[in-house]
């Protein structure tokens, strides 16, 4: 049975609350999923997914889940949601940010991608719907159902919050502080890493071309950093929630990125013909975003290469704070 938020001191008690909270979350929206009728039903139930996958992965120490709930199980079924909202989010930019300002021959060809998408989202909600109905599915809410009302944790979710908080985040802090996409847009000299500056259009797509995947992929683990990070954020003070906004930050600049790449992919390969010749308005909007994007990224990029920073960072991990994690305070 589960705690009230006021019982709640191990890590197994708030093991327990993360993964109700995220759980009921999830299957609040499944029903308008299947009418598919919201595409914000879609979006939420997949944000509710995202979350529970990372409060599994973050609780993992303290937590013995059944063979059908477990995160790998979890990440499957998230990332048949995520395709269908991609293309979602693809077609709201492409009707609502760039057809309205296109000249009418380059509208023409967009209609044609759009007919495209269309397609396309008929296969991938056809696929959800199945999943949902499917097997895995059904047994993942059974057992996460049953563990709920009868939870098993490893030893170690005896241990009080507080003390076990930093070993919990300090991990995905690392494997974010350690990523090489963060010597993508850099020179080293004399052993000093150093921003190149001043950067054209042009050669900010020349950097995006030869390591797009590296600053993708770092995108994605500052979005598990995230994730990780706002399951605890009721166990610390302002300093952890300033450096919780700038993953954030980090994840939606580089976001922006990818969702140009992605689009401008995306085009190519419908029309089978080089965006830059047959839609030039719109690649010219594209490269000017990125363009955009990059500046916004090199304030925040300058600041996590600085070590004060990173050493701030680790070091308000070990801080958590004592008052909050007794209170019975829980939103993550």
């Amino acid at each position: 049975m589960i705690l009230s938020t006021h019982k709640a001191h191990t890590l197994g008690d708030w093991a327990s609350l993360a993964i109700q909270k995220h759980f009921e979350k999830f299957l609040k929206h499944e029903a308008n999923v299947l009418k598919d009728k919201h595409p914000e039903d879609l979006h939420q139930m997949r944000v509710g997914m995202r979350r529970l996958r990372s409060a599994i992965t973050g609780f993992a120490p303290a937590i013995d889940l059944p063979k059908p709930a477990q995160e790998k199980k979890i990440g499957n079924i998230a990332r048949i949601l995520g395709e269908l909202r991609d293309l979602d989010v693809l077609r709201e930019a492409l009707e609502k940010k760039y057809q309205p300002t296109l000249p009418g021959k380059e509208k023409k060809s967009l209609d044609k991608v759009l007919t495209q998408l269309d397609k396309k989202r008929t296969q991938a909600f056809a696929q959800v719907k199945t999943t949902l109905e499917g097997d895995a599915y059904q047994s993942l809410k059974q057992s996460l159902t049953k563990w709920l009302k009868q939870p098993s944790y490893h030893r170690i979710a005896q241990m009080p919050i507080q003390e076990v908080l930093p070993d919990l985040l300090s991990p995905q802090v690392s494997q974010l502080l350690l990523h090489p996409g963060w010597l993508v847009g850099t020179e080293v000299k004399d052993g000093e890493i150093h921003i190149l500056q001043d950067l054209s259009p042009a050669m900010v797509e020349q950097q995006l071309a030869d390591d797009g995947s590296l600053l993708h992929d770092l995108r994605k683990e500052a979005k598990r950093t995230r994730y990780q990070m706002e399951v605890f954020s009721d166990f610390y003070g302002d300093t952890y929630n300033t450096y919780l906004e700038e993953v954030k930050r980090i994840q939606s600049i580089l976001g922006q990125i990818q969702d140009s790449f992605i689009l401008s992919e995306f085009m190519t390969d419908s029309l089978r013909l080089e965006m830059k010749s047959h839609l030039p308005n719109l690649a010219n909007q594209l490269t000017g975003a990125n363009y955009q994007s990059w500046q916004e990224w090199q304030s925040i990029h300058q600041r996590y290469l600085n070590p004060e920073t990173r050493t701030n960072f680790r070091a308000m991990i070990l801080q958590p704070n004592a008052e909050i994690t007794q209170s019975g305070k829980f939103d993550g």
